[in-house]
């Protein structure tokens, strides 16, 4: 049976998702992630797909070409990372929503139905979906909160459905809204983008929902490398994953936390964070992990000062929320200290 948009001449007919897939040496799961996307639940012709191949160096360009002609794919020179990649796709989209999508996640077939029902329902904001591990099946989060350091913490509560962020693995928003938000900073390269833009959408007043009833399957961590659990059992990660995350949430941090909150809390993250460097670098006996994520967090965060201080000026000028509206999707507890009893001392390759 021919998959439902395979015929789709986009150029002729109203797009109504546009359907962004960020792919790096993701051959091995393209099709799936394609496929899943032609078999929705959906009007023929109202979705595109656009696929943009960071420079991969498998034959992820010569597999879409082949396999999939109808897919609007735009070829990096070099590789630019997830937010730029992004920001081209949104740029040359043709649909009044945007849905961004992993190379690695696969959809349920009502997904964009459900996704289009939610924002005709609630309005402009920013929608994701119940989010499930392709190895195993079991839910991973349906969105995520935050502790004080803003690291999301999953959210598995069926019942709550405003949250503090939805993983940019499957991020739905109109193309307007994103415009408005203006997309991705391209200086945070790679990861905590999901985090920026659900903070400042919320600070804009606009809603950051998790819509349940249906869902995607990812494979958690084969993009990037780490940011999982194996088996269960330990968490795994990579020097290059940690870094990137470290400073980018700290920058997001910085752009976005009410500003008394952030005199008192940023102080204490960073104190934290040497205190964990230095912690784990001596019970790894590598003191890379200290240098080149925890030191060059804080050395970035100091270099791009500026930047940061004129982005800040420029979100909360045009807040629309209160410190006590912000903080309502946080908790106290240290998420890192809770998955560390769990599951011990993760593993940094």
């Amino acid at each position: 049976m021919p998959s439902k948009l395979s015929t789709i001449k986009y150029e002729s007919r109203e797009v109504i998702c546009s359907v962004c897939i960020a792919n790096y040496n993701g051959v091995n799961y393209l099709s799936d992630c394609i496929e899943s996307v032609l078999m929705q639940e959906f009007d023929e012709g109202q979705i595109e797909i656009i696929v943009h191949d960071d420079a991969s160096e498998d034959n992820s360009v010569d597999y879409i070409r082949t396999n999939y002609p109808f897919v609007r794919l735009i070829e990096s020179a070099s590789n630019v990372g997830f937010c730029v990649s992004n920001n081209r796709m949104v740029s040359e989209a043709k649909g009044k929503c945007i849905l961004l999508l992993n190379n690695d996640a696969v959809l349920n077939d009502d997904a964009i139905l459900t996704l289009y029902a939610a924002w005709l329902e609630y309005g402009e904001g920013i929608y994701g979906l119940p989010q499930y591990d392709a190895t195993s099946g079991k839910l991973i989060d349906m969105g995520s909160t935050f502790d004080l350091f803003l690291n999301p913490v999953p959210n598995l509560d069926s019942s709550k459905h405003d949250v503090g962020m939805v993983t940019g693995a499957c991020l739905w928003l109109s193309k307007s809204l994103w415009e408005n938000l203006g997309g991705f900073p391209d200086w945070f390269g790679s990861l905590a983008e999901d985090t920026f833009i659900c903070c400042y959408a919320r600070l804009r007043g606009f809603p950051v929902k998790v819509v349940p009833g249906s869902g995607y399957d990812h494979w958690v961590g084969a993009n990037f490398g780490g940011g999982k659990l194996v088996d269960e059992k330990k968490l795994v990660t990579s020097i290059e994953r940690r870094s990137l995350s470290e400073r980018n949430k700290s920058y997001v941090m910085v752009l976005s936390y009410p500003t008394i909150a952030l005199i008192v809390i940023l102080p204490i993250h960073i104190l934290f964070l040497m205190f964990e460097g230095l912690l784990l670098s001596i019970i790894k006996k590598d003191i890379k992990i200290f240098w080149l994520i925890y030191w060059n967090c804080v050395k970035c965060i100091w270099s791009e000062k500026g930047r940061l201080i004129k982005r800040r000026k420029l979100i909360h000028r045009i807040s629309n929320i209160n410190a006590k509206e912000f903080f309502r999707p946080f908790s106290m507890f240290p998420y890192k200290l809770h998955m560390i009893i769990r599951f011990g001392i993760p593993a940094i390759r």
